[in-house]
């Protein structure tokens, strides 16, 4: 692993898990992914990953619009680095998945490096009343669904958006599968080092949260990459800064956000993304941890720059 000097940290801001009757404080509108961002980018995160949503319901969508509305003005405000999902949400073809990209030439991406049983059908019965008619069946659809990510449509990821726009990409790994998929590009020369590698627990479908299921994901990528890439932990829900504090600690960069967890504490909902950004500072900052600024972060990633993209 290439150890950063300081730490790096993502914050998701809306993603297409959580759905709008789970929390008030989930951005949704164009306007509120630019104050959520803006804050999180305040509070110390340094790569802001960004989803869009339909303004009139909270479903996910592809739709660049809405991108390019939120795009620009977080760049005004903020010098942090944007990072597009080529993952979209459920049920999106790859052509609509990568919409967004092709419009914002965007220095940073993330790519799902496998298929998995993206399961969100469990969550569903925690709530009897819905905001919106589409949400109940979005997550229950996920028990006989599959999120597809075929060694094809990854290479035309790769080709598309890297090669094409000199795009790097954060490479989110759900299991020890996935870790030796990116190995296979890699050893293809199709990707450049420094790889940025996010390792990503207790979601349902992928790898799960204990501390021995971190440890087995490092030391495979240690065995397959060696020096080649930078190592940053995602956790799911109540896993979230646990395992991201002991990520911190043996060398690895964080990521939070209300795309992976809603809450900031036990049972008490996060009012911002700032507020979960904040908290991992805190904490990473009483570990005598340093943070790393937008362009600290763009030298570690080797980012092209954001004079360099579509907006």
């Amino acid at each position: 692993m290439k150890k950063s000097p300081k730490v790096v940290i993502t914050c998701a801001v809306t993603g297409s898990i959580h759905t709008p009757t789970m929390s008030p404080y989930l951005p949704i509108t164009p306007s509120e992914i630019v104050d959520a961002a803006v804050g999180a980018a305040e509070a110390g995160a340094s790569v802001i990953h960004l989803h869009a949503r339909d303004p009139e319901t909270g479903k996910p969508t592809p739709n660049p619009k809405l991108f390019m509305d939120f795009l620009p003005r977080i760049k005004q405000q903020t010098d942090a680095v944007m990072n597009i999902s080529t993952g979209g949400g459920l049920k999106m073809t790859l052509e609509e998945r990568l919409e967004a990209a092709h419009a914002s030439k965007p220095e940073l991406c993330s790519l799902n490096m496998g298929s998995m049983n993206f399961a969100l059908h469990h969550i569903a019965p925690k709530y009897t009343e819905w905001k919106y008619d589409w949400e109940k069946g979005y997550l229950e659809d996920t028990k006989k669904g599959i999120v597809s990510n075929t060694f094809e449509q990854i290479e035309r990821i790769i080709v598309e958006v890297g090669q094409a726009y000199g795009t790097k990409f954060e490479f989110e790994c759900y299991d020890v599968s996935h870790l030796y998929t990116l190995a296979h590009f890699l050893d293809r020369k199709l990707l450049k080092p420094p790889l940025f590698v996010q390792t990503i627990f207790g979601l349902l479908g992928g790898i799960g949260a204990d501390p021995e299921d971190m440890m087995h994901m490092r030391r495979t990528a240690e065995r397959l990459f060696g020096d080649d890439y930078l190592w940053s932990i995602l956790a799911a829900g109540k896993h979230q800064m646990s395992l991201c504090t002991m990520g911190a600690i043996m060398g690895g960069n964080v990521r939070v956000g209300l795309e992976d967890s809603l809450y900031v504490g036990k049972g008490a909902l996060a009012r911002s993304n700032a507020e979960q950004v904040a908290k991992i500072k805190r904490i990473l900052n009483e570990l005598s941890l340093e943070i790393a600024t937008p362009d600290e972060a763009r030298q570690l990633l080797d980012l092209k720059g954001a004079n360099e993209v579509g907006f």
